[in-house]
């Protein structure tokens, strides 16, 4: 990130921005959709997450696509919106988008309307990527979707592609992001915490069996 910030002047606003990162990124799309589908509460189905490999276990693909959607645009309306308003008040850029990402990324993780348990983070990662530097939210679809193709574990396509975020961001010269991606992916692999731990056991489900625990 940028070296050069009066924090003491720009406090109030980057203070704003942060709570209207959290309020965005903690709307629950997967929750939200599966109710008004008449699907009922996507926290009784599958493994109990409200993101969008659970939203699939529906059987409504509909749902898991508009929790997809809105899911990752959360992420990228609350960066576009921050630099937005960095923008119009001359407050710097980077770090009033960072800020927004990392607190719509909490949000989702941690909704406070939900007694702070939420997705695992992957759909909002995408969006947040794309509005950052969208070269690099490519990137990180494209990782997941080849160790996908080879693995067919959802889990570990994630837990790959967050991991090289902070590569493709320092490829990219963006190195005032990358402090963000390391933190960014450290959350992923917290969120992931029992994939992990399935992964090492071998009884993590692939994509399209059902789910071996939560």
């Amino acid at each position: 990130m940028p070296a050069e910030i009066d924090f003491m002047a720009a406090a109030p606003l980057l203070l704003a921005v942060a709570a209207l990162g959290y309020l965005l990124g903690s709307i629950p799309f997967g929750l939200l959709l599966t109710r008004l589908a008449g699907l009922g509460d996507i926290r009784d189905i599958g493994s109990g997450n409200i993101g969008a490999t659970n939203a699939l276990r529906t059987g409504n693909r509909w749902v898991a696509a508009g929790t997809l959607i809105g899911d990752a645009g959360k992420g990228a309306v609350a960066v576009l919106l921050a630099a937005r308003l960095g923008a119009m008040t001359g407050t710097d850029i980077g770090w009033m988008s960072s800020v927004a990402a990392l607190t719509a990324f909490l949000g989702h993780l941690y909704p406070v309307w939900l007694g702070f348990k939420g997705g695992k983070g992957v759909s909002t990662l995408i969006g947040v990527l794309l509005a950052l530097h969208w070269p690099v939210g490519l990137l990180f679809c494209a990782t997941w979707a080849l160790v996908a193709a080879i693995s067919r574990y959802s889990s570990l396509s994630a837990l790959v592609a967050a991991l090289l975020t902070p590569v493709y961001l320092a490829w990219l010269d963006h190195w005032h992001l990358v402090g963000l991606g390391v933190v960014l992916a450290v959350l992923i692999y917290i969120a992931h915490r029992e994939n992990i731990r399935r992964l090492l056991a071998g009884t993590e489900s692939r994509i399209g069996q059902k789910p071996a625990g939560s």
